[in-house]
């Protein structure tokens, strides 16, 4: 991180898996909705692990560049073996990056081994990871008072999100909504990644009376004054409202969309439980008593209605 491809790079990333989740839960559901339940991740036919082997490559892809591809001297340590002020945010980066990759890696393992508890732990994993980048990107050594770090304080909301559903996720595993809002984030998240990409590290997208400033070898983005700070902070508020009601658009759209195309053709008959037979027995009992009640009234009446005639004879 700590540029544009940096961003973006890692961005198309979480939107991809996000979207993946997304689908994949969506798809279940709208098939399955009465046997509905969650999984922490999603095999595809011709290779099981496509999902968490792509997360371990892109993570490893990352470390190497942040500790090794990126510093100029192809590692991040000074002459002395100490870690320089300006590479620290590269060692941040990278062990959010090395945490996805513990979490992909033993979840091929627990897979593998078949344990009983493999959905809670899988789940436990992916929380961790969630919980290393919050902690992360709200204690990052980068700016914090400028237009970064009000990117990085809405990238937190979005953490969150991802961290309680997933934690929500471990006991409540045939909730469909809690899939759905943890899809939803993973994708905001990458989003937010790429347009934090573009904006800070393109010219013509800074804010007006902001600019991009060369300090300890990274590009940051400056503000002239208080005033255009205030501004570029609010247009970075206004971005992540907008950006927020699209993705809001765009996942209810999808879901209607595979509702539409999936849900219709395939209808799942749920079996009764014991409170629905004993209401139906209790029904059917009311209808035989009423019967039982009509009979000798109907009798009666018709012995009645001959009466006359018996006497006239």
């Amino acid at each position: 991180m700590g540029t544009l491809v940096g961003h973006v790079a890692p961005g198309f990333a979480f939107f991809f898996l996000g979207f993946w989740h997304l689908f994949n839960h969506t798809r279940l559901f709208v098939q399955h909705p009465n046997s509905y339940t969650s999984s922490p991740w999603f095999p595809t036919p011709k290779f099981r692990y496509i999902e968490l082997v792509l997360i371990m490559v892109g993570s490893s892809i990352s470390v190497s560049m942040e500790l090794f591809i990126g510093p100029e001297r192809h590692q991040p340590f000074d002459p002395d073996g100490t870690i320089p002020s300006n590479h620290l945010h590269n060692f941040e980066h990278s062990s959010i990056s090395m945490t996805f990759f513990v979490y992909a890696l033993f979840a091929i393992i627990i897979d593998k081994m078949g344990v009983k508890a493999q959905y809670g732990l899988t789940q436990f994993l992916g929380a961790l990871a969630f919980g290393q980048q919050l902690f992360m990107f709200h204690l990052h050594s980068a700016d914090h008072m400028g237009v970064e770090g009000q990117y990085h304080l809405l990238l937190q909301i979005v953490i969150v999100v991802s961290l309680a559903t997933t934690l929500m996720g471990m006991g409540m595993a045939k909730s469909f909504m809690v899939s759905f809002v943890r899809s939803a984030s993973i994708m905001y998240q990458g989003l937010w990644f790429i347009v934090m990409g573009y904006v800070l590290w393109t010219p013509s997208l800074v804010p007006k009376g902001c600019f991009i400033h060369s300090e300890e070898g990274h590009q940051v983005v400056r503000c002239s004054g208080e005033e255009a700070l205030h501004r570029a902070k609010s247009l970075v508020n206004i971005q992540f409202s907008w950006l927020l009601i699209g993705i809001t658009i765009f996942v209810m759209c999808f879901y209607l969309g595979m509702h539409k195309y999936y849900g219709e053709e395939n209808i799942e008959y749920s079996s009764l439980t014991k409170e629905d037979q004993q209401l139906l027995e209790e029904d059917s009992d009311d209808v035989e008593s009423q019967k039982t009640d009509n009979k000798p009234n109907s009798f009666m009446n018709i012995g009645r209605s001959f009466a006359p005639i018996d006497m006239e004879r």
